[in-house]
């Protein structure tokens, strides 16, 4: 057998699919490399390996009969701990939760097995996906296979890690700030947040939970820019209560080269500022596309302040992750929000009256909001796509203090952690596809992530021009040693 550990997935299911290789024997490959390198990462935390040995079996039986189940005929993948898989734990990383197992497979779960994927494990959280970082006392610390005493990156860091070390062929993540963009970042691999509501979330939450979250969306991360097409198409479309009227019609785009594309490219800003470094592979990008006859805008942006946008965003996010407490923590944020003077404008303040906002104060944010999208309506009428920063730096080392006494440390200077959140909100805010491109490794070996945002229901349209970038050289890279 070849060496099939970091192919893509689209490329794996041909190969099953003209009988090079079996869908348990590429099961038990990533299983072994499972058994290797787990142990020093800790990115697969949930391992359902009998069960999907069965599995495999029965899709090399149904290949034998001429049966192919879907594009992704028995191919392993995993997904992020936060999805219902029928008879594993969900934990979110709580371990108020410690005892939940799921009952049914969340609704891309099913997506995924009717397109023939194997899952065989569930990967890495923060407590209640709200971190840059995975780590929680239900299952502990994961590490970046670039370099363990760093992050891989939150909420969806397991995913990503498992990904760049090749234990796993394809995974699904989550995002509300970045989730699954800024572990693609951190890890060197492709992730893609979709247009709000194009993949039904639902089985991706905690329990008796129906509603689907604000700004939150579910999405794909993998190895190569095709595989998170194939996976969108896979998992993408209404559900049941939408389908008698609804039915999914993505565009494609229309360029079928680097040359045909108008970007516009906001590599920093004062509200985040990013490192030199990240800086420099956000230029690489733009260059690539300006030497390939594209044209490139340096000053274009969307006709709204950044301050306000953001400002918008940190409400909704506020406001959304703290519906998702329990109500005795909920009761004590109110408290202290009682408990603050009037005075009092504090990071801390602000957070705690953004997560108590009522809701004629939500109503108003999401008014703003809607502008907002409307702008970006505009700006993508003679922009095909524009090209950000997602994080501030490559992959810093762990750090588990408390929130409010983490920073970040950007080219010397030591910057609030949760400020770069700006650069996922500019997409989250306004239901916007972002679709992550590995740009190139920092002067210490790590990697960086470069951020393309298109318009709403854009989503093959940002893909699109990954899979160009990554035909360019912008593609994955093994870490050292896997």
């Amino acid at each position: 057998m070849t060496d099939v550990t970091f192919k893509p997935a689209a490329e794996l299911a041909q190969s099953i699919r003209d009988r090079q290789i079996g869908c348990l024997e590429l099961l038990d490959h990533y299983l072994e490399r499972v058994n290797q390198f787990n142990p020093q990462l800790n990115a697969i935390v949930v391992l359902d390996a009998d069960r999907a040995r069965e599995r495999a079996r029965q899709a090399d039986a149904a290949l034998a009969r001429g049966e192919v189940w879907g594009p992704l005929h028995g191919v392993p993948m995993t997904c992020k701990e936060s999805f219902n898989v029928a008879g594993l734990p969900t934990t979110f990383g709580s371990p108020q939760l410690k005892d939940n197992v799921a009952a049914e497979d969340a609704l891309a779960i099913q997506r995924l097995k009717a397109a023939g994927a194997v899952i065989f494990g569930k990967t890495n959280v923060p407590l209640w996906l709200a971190d840059f970082q995975s780590y929680n006392d239900v299952y502990g610390t994961t590490n970046n296979p670039w370099d363990p005493q760093r992050g891989p990156g939150g909420s969806s860091g397991g995913s990503a890690a498992a990904l760049a070390s090749g234990m796993t062929a394809l995974d699904i993540g989550s995002d509300i700030g970045g989730s699954i963009r800024n572990p693609a970042h951190f890890c060197g691999v492709f992730g893609h947040k979709p247009t709000w509501g194009l993949l039904p979330p639902r089985g991706h939450a905690t329990p008796g939970v129906l509603a689907q979250s604000d700004l939150s969306v579910i999405g794909p991360l993998a190895r190569s820019a095709s595989d998170l097409e194939l996976s969108v198409q896979a998992t993408a479309g209404p559900d049941e209560l939408q389908r008698a009227g609804y039915r999914l019609d993505l565009q494609a785009p229309s360029q079928t080269a680097l040359a045909d594309y108008r970007v516009a490219v906001w590599k920093n800003d004062d509200i985040a500022p990013v490192s030199q470094e990240v800086i420099g592979k956000v230029e690489a990008v733009v260059e690539a596309i300006s030497r390939s006859g594209g044209t490139v805008d340096e000053t274009a942006r969307p006709g709204f302040v950044a301050r306000e946008a953001h400002d918008t965003y940190q409400l909704l996010l506020q406001a959304t992750l703290a519906a998702r407490q329990p109500g005795d923590d909920y009761a004590k944020m109110q408290a202290d929000v009682a408990a603050l003077s009037a005075d009092d404008h504090s990071d801390r303040a602000r957070t705690l009256r953004r997560q108590t906002a009522s809701h004629w104060e939500y109503a108003k944010a999401n008014e703003a909001r809607t502008h907002l999208r409307w702008a970006w309506h505009d700006f993508f009428k003679t922009h095909d796509a524009l090209i950000t920063p997602i994080m501030a730096t490559p992959a810093f080392e762990h750090d588990h203090q408390r929130f409010e006494k983490r920073t970040i440390e950007v080219d010397g200077v030591p910057q609030p952690y949760f400020r770069q959140i700006f650069w996922a909100g500019l997409a989250i805010c306004a239901y916007l596809p972002a679709t992550i491109v590995p740009g190139g490794l920092s002067a210490d070996g790590l990697p960086i992530g470069v951020q393309i945002i298109g318009p709403e229901f854009g989503d093959l349209k940002t893909i699109g021009l990954a899979k160009l970038l990554e035909s360019a050289g912008f593609a994955f890279t093994p870490p050292p040693g896997y």
